[in-house]
């Protein structure tokens, strides 16, 4: 009798990739364009996605680089050496931080530049002190990283800003980043200068690296200012990396354009990385975000304005909303309601308990697509993005107003 070889137990496929969820975000924007593309009337504010057209200055650059034969080549793997110099003068114009190109590494988007911080910083074990709210990608990015993710969160009392105090509360000896985020996604909050200040000293003292996501930077309102933590804090310089692109500012998201900045050790074995990984982002992409960055800003400053209205329309009409608080955001396009008033309830002949159920329920008898607070971090929240027409976000709001009335 022929003996059988035994089952392998090995796993088919990585089981660190198996871990990773799917973006929570994209998710249910997906879903959305499927309802929409059956017929059905669906309003969606889940895409973090200005819907203006990217300015036709910067379309007419990218136009111009397709008859120069010299970009249809490699270029190097960190960048056209023009764009990065534009990319460090941007730097010093609005985080205040003077950087040589050297120290800026262009990226296949926003994305690719947080995915490449956390890998070049993080060894497995370390703790990465993670203010939640936070966007969806970050604890999968430090999990890929081998880093272990540690929420610490800020309701809507708080205005979603971590204090020092909390922060601390969550030091170990195992912590080694703060991942810091003003104007954030998901929720809109700017943190001020003091606040800033005190928490890159905190960090600096501690020796802790900080990795800070400024993509939203130049989307702020009602006067506030995005201070970098590196102007806030010179000193910090040393232990931080910037990430940034031009895929909110100048409705580029499809373009792929983003970057990273930081100390030299740190983007020399990122870049190591990368030319591994990617090579050079698309050059016909990499001269268009030199044109966003070095041409007029007359129209990001108009969908910026646009944005503004917006703000106030959505955060004005879902404050009607009995059960629904809303914090002012200052910053980037999203709102956050807290929505735990409107939870433990029965609507429609439907009992709802979490803000995932809230948001299905929505989808199914509003027609109106937001996304749950269970991707940010804790339930009992929504997120919805104002980058969509004033008309079509004005009735998606009076929908929801009609189902919770």
């Amino acid at each position: 009798m022929t003996e059988r070889a035994p089952v392998s137990r090995k796993p088919r496929v990585s089981e660190k990739l198996s871990a990773i969820a799917e973006s929570a975000t994209l998710k249910v924007d997906a879903k959305a364009k499927a309802l929409q593309a059956a017929g059905r009337p669906v309003i969606s504010y889940a895409a973090g996605e200005p819907d203006f057209a990217t300015p036709q200055f910067v379309v007419d650059a990218a136009a111009e680089a397709l008859r120069d034969p010299a970009n249809f080549r490699y270029t190097p793997a960190a960048g056209l050496p023009v764009l990065r110099e534009a990319i460090a003068a941007k730097t010093f114009r609005d985080s205040g931080l003077e950087v040589a190109p050297s120290q800026v590494i262009v990226t296949n988007g926003g994305k690719q530049s947080v995915y490449q911080a956390f890998q070049a910083v993080v060894n497995p074990g370390d703790e990465v002190l993670l203010p939640a709210p936070y966007w969806t990608t970050y604890p999968e990015a430090i999990a890929l990283a081998d880093g272990v993710p540690v929420e610490v969160f800020a309701g809507a009392d708080q205005e979603y800003k971590v204090t020092v105090d909390q922060l601390e509360a969550a030091r170990t000896d195992k912590t080694t980043v703060l991942v810091f985020v003003s104007p954030s996604n998901p929720t809109g909050a700017v943190y001020t200068p003091d606040e800033t200040k005190a928490i890159g000293e905190w960090a600096l003292a501690h020796g802790i690296w900080v990795i800070s996501d400024e993509i939203y930077q130049n989307l702020v309102y009602e006067g506030a200012r995005a201070q970098s933590i590196v102007e806030a804090v010179p000193e910090l310089a040393g232990q931080t990396i910037l990430v940034n692109g031009v895929a909110k500012t100048y409705a580029m998201t499809g373009w792929r354009v983003g970057w990273m900045v930081g100390p030299a050790d740190a983007i020399k074995v990122a870049g190591n990385l990368q030319s591994h990984l990617s090579s050079n982002v698309n050059n016909i992409a990499q001269r268009a975000a030199l044109a966003a960055l070095t041409g007029p800003q007359d129209e990001a400053e108009k969908m910026r304005q646009a944005f503004d209205r917006r703000r106030g329309l959505i955060v004005a009409e879902l404050a009607k909303i009995p059960g629904v608080t809303v914090p002012n955001p200052l910053g980037a396009f999203y709102v956050y309601p807290d929505v735990t008033g409107l939870l433990g309830r029965e609507w429609d002949g439907v009992r709802i308990e979490t803000s995932l159920e809230l948001a299905d329920f929505i989808l199914e008898r509003a027609e109106v697509a937001v996304v749950p607070g269970e991707a940010f971090g804790p339930s009992g929240y929504l997120r919805l993005s104002y980058a969509l027409g004033e008309d079509q976000l004005l009735e998606g709001v009076q929908r929801l107003q009609r189902l919770f009335a």
